[in-house]
């Protein structure tokens, strides 16, 4: 059995209408050069079981340029991580070191945050 009513990221569960489908929404964005991202640095600990994260916002570009970006971070700061939600994730608290690498590789925009 197929599912076509299945829940999507908008809060939608369940309709009545039986021709409704879910429209996927795609948003690749042109990703802008290092110079022009405008991204913001800041540590998170809410929802994580008193973990620190650092948080990487603010990234406009594709899917695959943010992951790469952020498969970058990680490896600089030798830690684990991920690039969903439109943020890059970086386990830890590794502000000044996400920091060095984005302003050694062009990101004059980058702002850190707390």
């Amino acid at each position: 059995m197929s599912k076509k009513n299945k829940p999507d990221n908008r809060g939608f569960v369940y309709s009545t209408d039986p021709n409704f489908r879910f429209e996927e929404e795609k948003e690749n964005h042109e990703t802008l050069e290092p110079a022009q991202q405008k991204l913001k640095i800041r540590l998170e600990t809410k929802h994580r079981g008193g973990k620190a994260v650092t948080l990487v916002e603010g990234f406009i570009g594709s899917d695959e340029d943010r992951e790469d970006l952020g498969k970058k971070l990680k490896n600089f700061c030798g830690t684990g991580g991920s690039a969903k939600d439109g943020e890059i994730i970086v386990q830890g608290d590794q502000r000044d070191k996400v920091m060095q690498w984005l302003m050694k590789n062009g990101y004059k925009h980058a702002k850190r945050l707390g």
